[in-house]
Order: C-alpha cells, then structure tokens, then sequence
C-alpha cells in the first residue's frame, strides 16, 4: 500500500482527498500546515506528497525547498491553485514531479498519482540533484546576510543556501553596500549591533539609495530608542537574536510574497 501524504491548510481539502485517495488504495496521511507537513514528511517517509501551492506562513514553494533539502528525489505534486505561469516555472525549477493546476478532473490528479507511486525510488533520479546555485539562478531569489559575527554569517549563509536560496555574506556595512549595486538582492538581513557602520546607517544608506527590496533587521538589543529609529526607516520584520530560524524562514517568505502584491 503506497503511502500517500496530503498538505493543504484547507480541512474540507484534506478531507475530501484523504477520501478519495483512500478509496484508492493508499495509506493516506493529511498536514494543515506546511511546518506540520514537513514534520510528517521525516517521519513517515511518504511514497507520493500532495502540496497546496497556496498556503498562509509557509506556502507549497517553500515547502517543496524544504523537502528538496531533505530529499532531492522525493515524488512531489504541487496543486496550484489560483497559480501563474511564473509559480509554475518556480516549482519546475525545484524539479516538482508534476504541477497540477486545482479545477482540473479529479481523475488527472488520481492517474498522476497512480503514475508516480508505480515508479520505484531510482526511477525518480533520472537527473542529478540542482545545486544550490542553480536553483537560486532559476527561482531569482537572493539573499545577503549582514553580521560582523563570522560564525553567524556563515551559518546563515549555508543554512539559506541549503533552502535554495542565492546567498552571500557581508562582515561590515561598507562590504554590504559595496556587495548590493552587485548582488542586486531581493533580501537583505541586517544585524543591529556593529562596529563601525552600525545596522541603523546601514538602514539610512538603504533607504538613500531608494533599495527596493525586502529588510530584515537583526537584534539583541532591548533599546527602545533605537529600535524606534531602526522602524521609522521601514524594515520588513526585526528578528530578536538569537535567531530562530523558522521565523527567519517565515519572515523571508512573506517578504519575497508581499513584494509581488
């Protein structure tokens, strides 16, 4: 019985293909969330994974890069509705085993299935895993994290990078301006506290610039003074550090999303 896993934030969704899919034949298990969705993904292993493009907090892209990172092969369908041609392309780029646009005959989406779940794990790797290059190439989406910390800067580079993600680091704030008439990057993080040019004229040289992109402030600093100045120059989101790195996640994809809005 092949093992059937649904992700969809709809639960009249969940439940209707749940039944469907069972009446099928499969093993079916149903997310209402992509995080949720990801957590099932580890431990149940699933045969075939069904994923709603449109999702709040973490959409079908996203978790499609999520699963990419933790299995280049794994058989993926995005179901796209309300999809253009451009989240198509984006989630071919991330080599979806199909995309499939909701309004469409049930009876595609159950021979899709069939299809993919009667291919065994090899055949799913006819082509070797993109690098994280290439997919930053394809999707156009780029980061630059700047933080003095070098341990900090590399592990947010490298994590980003991991989730498909164009990334590059910058260590001071003149690297970082230096690096954007470059990089040109949808995304940048801007650690607060540092030496030198300190996060708060990184941010006046930013908005000096007219730079279109999204920001994502930084912290470990309680100063209220401060943090009201960091918020009257327009940052996206602010991140107390620590990081937690599924709010960062989060906050970079609603970012990248309200940008299109």
């Amino acid at each position: 019985m092949a093992t059937l896993l649904i992700v969809d934030d709809d639960q009249m969704n969940c439940d209707l293909l749940q039944d469907l899919f069972s009446r099928q034949g499969y093993d079916v298990t149903c997310a209402t969330s992509g995080r949720e969705g990801l957590d099932l993904f580890r431990s149940i292993n699933p045969k075939v994974t069904l994923v709603d493009l449109r999702m709040p907090e973490m959409d079908g892209l996203t978790v499609l890069k999520e699963i990419r990172a933790l299995d280049p092969h794994a058989a993926v369908v995005i179901l796209g509705g309300g999809a253009t041609d451009a989240h198509e392309n984006q989630a071919r780029a991330l080599r979806a085993t199909d995309f499939i646009r909701k309004g469409l005959s049930l009876d595609i989406l159950v021979e899709a299935v069939g299809r993919i779940s009667q291919l065994p794990r090899p055949a799913m790797a006819t082509q070797s895993p993109l690098t994280n290059r290439e997919i930053g190439e394809q999707l156009g989406e780029s980061v630059l994290v700047l933080d003095d910390e070098p341990l900090v800067c590399d592990l947010l580079v490298q994590f980003l990078s991991l989730r498909g993600y164009r990334t590059l680091g910058a260590r001071n704030g003149q690297e970082a301006l230096r690096m954007l008439d470059e990089m040109h990057p949808d995304v940048i993080l801007v650690d607060m506290i540092m030496p030198g040019m300190a996060g708060i004229d990184v941010l006046r040289a930013l908005r000096a610039r007219e730079y279109p992109g999204g920001i994502i402030i930084m912290t470990g600093s309680h100063n209220e003074e401060l943090l009201q100045e960091a918020w009257s120059l327009g940052p996206h989101e602010l991140l107390v550090k620590p990081v937690d790195l599924d709010r960062l996640l989060m906050a970079i994809q609603l970012v990248l999303v309200c940008r299109e809005c």
